[in-house]
């Protein structure tokens, strides 16, 4: 076998909307920690810079305890955040199966506000299916209420 037939199949979460306001907003929506905590968890230790560890905590199932630990891989302000998303545990098969994947927010300025571009990418199937059909759903609802957050802002 080659080294591309032993890669496992991923698959990615794409949702993408404009808002009526401009990229500084969003960013802000985004990378504050108290907003943060409106539109999606409260993160525990965030801070937006580079290299931070922070986690989120969510419902536990079976040996996995419910955290999801996140590293910021990247930072360009107004344009740009990516953050390393794991959790699971190996002993889950369903709900709370290891995942070891990569949130990215991409803004770009269009006419009238900013489009916004979540990318969370990594899911291996089958082992994540569960939680790429959730999170494709619960993306949706997360950036209908990072619009709310910040209309709220404006």
């Amino acid at each position: 076998m080659n080294e591309i037939a032993l890669q496992p199949e991923t698959q990615d979460i794409v949702v993408d909307e404009v808002f009526p306001h401009s990229p500084e907003t969003i960013w802000k929506t985004l990378t504050s920690g108290a907003l943060m905590s409106r539109w999606m968890m409260v993160p525990t230790g965030f801070e937006p810079v580079e290299g931070n560890r922070f986690t989120f905590q969510t419902t536990a199932a079976g040996e996995w305890d419910g955290v999801i630990h996140c590293k910021v891989l990247e930072i360009r302000a107004n344009e740009r955040f990516v953050y390393a998303w794991k959790g699971g545990h190996e002993g889950n098969s369903d709900y709370g199966s290891r995942l070891d994947t990569v949130v990215t927010w991409t803004l770009s300025k269009v006419e009238g506000g900013t489009r916004l571009r979540l990318v969370h990418s990594g899911f291996v199937t089958p082992r994540n299916d569960t939680a790429f059909k959730n999170m494709s759903q619960g993306w949706t609802k997360v950036l209908s209420k990072i619009g709310a957050v910040t209309d709220e802002q404006s």
